[in-house]
């Protein structure tokens, strides 16, 4: 599948990376959609993209930062 960049030139958010088919599995997409609906965005794929930036951004947290956020929010939850 190819898309045509002149079809999305005029986007605010447009970048040639943006507009490229991703297969989703279906579970995965009607969980998005679902919070999409709940929230009231209309937009699927800007909450597939806040969740992918957050594992990333999450991913690359020094291991002494994780356990840090783990507990503060661990011990948030218990008062």
């Amino acid at each position: 599948m190819r898309y045509d960049a002149d079809l999305y030139a005029e986007a605010d958010d447009y970048t040639p990376a943006a507009r490229r088919p991703l297969p989703v599995d279906s579970d995965v997409y009607e969980w998005f959609l679902d919070r999409a609906r709940r929230s009231g965005h209309e937009d699927v794929a800007t909450l597939i993209n806040a969740a992918l930036r957050e594992h990333i951004r999450r991913a690359d947290e020094p291991l002494e930062r994780t356990l840090r956020r783990v507990l503060r929010e661990e011990l948030r939850k218990v008062g």
